[in-house]
């Protein structure tokens, strides 16, 4: 049985004055994906008990990280928080890489997405402890299925123009 560890998952962000994506590595304590799968819920008159389908998903990655000034994604989430920036710039390409899964030439499995990000807490903290910048980074639209290659960080589509969602 093989578990897998956090660090065998890879979270990269693109920051906004960027050209690649950077590793959201160094300075975040937690970056947890929820899926959100939205319900139906329909109990017939045959029936005693409810039946429930999924009609969709509303997928969000909440994180926390110290306020590490020269770590480039957590001072472009702190920007986007501290400068109240809204709608398409309070946007980013966010890359979800799984390091557990094998390896091929374009790189390791991995999932783009276009994120909204809200900061909810930003340099929060108690007296002579490093700061938190804090919230949660919101998808918009359907992912992108590809590979990530962790060395040139650079995303491949795996069916360029198609997305299935799915593995």
């Amino acid at each position: 049985m093989k578990q897998v560890i956090r660090n065998m998952i890879a979270d990269y962000l693109k920051p906004a004055d960027s050209e690649g994506f950077v590793l959201m590595g160094t300075g975040f304590n937690t970056l947890d994906e929820s899926p959100n799968a939205q319900t139906d819920e329909k109990t017939y008159i045959n029936q005693a008990s409810s039946s429930t389908s999924i009609k969709g998903y509303k997928p969000e990655f909440s994180f926390d990280s110290d306020f590490i000034e020269d770590e480039a994604a957590i001072a472009d989430l702190y920007a986007i928080g501290r400068n109240r920036l809204t709608g398409e710039d309070a946007q980013r390409e966010y890359v979800r890489v799984e390091l557990f899964k094998t390896k091929d030439t374009k790189g390791y499995p991995a999932r783009k997405f276009t994120v909204s990000v809200e900061v909810s807490d930003l340099a929060t903290g108690d007296g002579g402890e490093v700061t938190n910048v804090s919230g949660t980074l919101h998808q918009i639209g359907e992912f992108i299925e590809g590979f990530f290659d962790t060395q040139t960080k650079a995303f491949t589509a795996a069916n360029a123009g198609k997305n299935t969602g799915r593995i």
